[in-house]
């Protein structure tokens, strides 16, 4: 083979525009004895190429037969909303009781804030008497 045309399908080949044919010429040009010392470097490479294309895996793969999750994650779907149709109802009834008591509660303070306001009003009244007493304690005592 000319030297030249092996020179340009390596540049080909480099660039990935080599045809199979023009690859084909190139493993026949490195499995011979004699290579151009400058293209040496690349013997090793399509050598290899060379062999592992005719390398074959022998070994049998084992394949496992495909599960339908499909029905499953249908039954556990179905379960999960039952229990959390169940619970969220428990849920709900106490939420709602405890939001009685706390109004429940709520009146109740309301109610002894009240009676506690009405109680504190009768006091500022005796208050008041307690102070026209004071000045007249005062006056009485300046006059003397």
């Amino acid at each position: 083979m000319e030297l030249d045309n092996i020179e340009k399908l390596m540049e080909k080949y480099f660039e990935a525009t080599t045809t199979v044919a023009e690859e084909r010429t190139l493993r026949e040009y490195f499995a011979q004895d004699s290579v151009a010392p400058h293209l040496e470097q690349y013997r090793p490479m399509f050598n290899y190429f060379s062999s592992a294309k005719e390398e074959r895996y022998t070994k049998q793969v084992p394949l496992k037969p495909r599960v339908n999750y499909y029905k499953w994650l249908s039954v556990a779907a179905a379960v999960v909303l039952t229990f959390g149709l169940y619970f969220g109802k428990q849920y709900q009834d106490r939420k709602q009781q405890e939001l009685e008591q706390a109004e429940y509660a709520y009146q109740e303070t309301k109610k002894a804030f009240e009676l506690l306001a009405e109680n504190f009003g009768r006091g500022t009244e005796k208050v008041a008497y307690l102070k026209e007493f004071e000045e007249a304690k005062q006056k009485i005592y300046n006059n003397n």
